[in-house]
């Protein structure tokens, strides 16, 4: 793609504005912190806007989602090497709500239930968790999510697989306990 400055920041800005609440709130989940998840999506978005020349027009979205994922996984394998100083569970997060279903009794439902997913979300292996947001929060396929981790699709399916077994388990206890599930009915 060739523009000239002023046409590829207005290019870039119209199409960074509309996937940036996808790619906040994945950098949201893969964090678990709002101030990292912040630094993460602005860094992608930076690295986005120095890269946009490269872009081949497809997917913006899902181009987008594989620059923050490559940054994660960085920062996270950096983590994991060096000295831990801090949490990356931390309390107190909060989701963004979208404005789609304003609906109280479901405003209410979503926000009770979609704790307990986002704390059982927390709890899946970074790996699972990744496979997960990307393909059922994200909705990219797999050959896109092979694209962003660098990954087989084989592996993709069988993190996806494991990742949502892991998250169901996760999720059932709970599901027992406010009468969605009976107990042994999963079994």
């Amino acid at each position: 793609m060739l523009f000239g400055k002023r046409d590829k920041r207005d290019a870039f800005e119209r199409q960074a504005e509309r996937v940036f609440p996808s790619v906040f709130g994945t950098a949201l989940r893969l964090t678990r912190s709002r101030e990292e998840a912040e630094d993460l999506a602005q860094e992608a978005t930076i690295r986005a806007y120095e890269a946009f020349d490269r872009f081949d027009g497809s997917n913006f979205k899902a181009w987008m989602l594989r620059i923050l994922t490559n940054l994660y996984i960085n920062k996270y394998r950096q983590r994991q090497r060096g000295p831990q100083f801090g949490s990356l569970d931390e309390d107190g997060v909060t989701e963004p709500m979208s404005a789609e279903a304003e609906v109280p009794d479901r405003v209410l439902f979503d926000n009770a239930v979609g704790a307990e997913i986002e704390e059982a979300l927390g709890k899946v292996p970074v790996d699972f968790r990744l496979a997960v947001i990307l393909s059922d929060i994200e909705g990219m396929s797999y050959q896109e999510i092979a694209d962003a981790t660098n990954v087989p699709i084989g592996t993709v399916r069988s993190r996806l697989a494991r990742g949502r077994s892991m998250l169901r388990k996760a999720l059932e206890e709970y599901a027992i306990r406010e009468g969605y599930l009976k107990k042994g009915a999963s079994e």
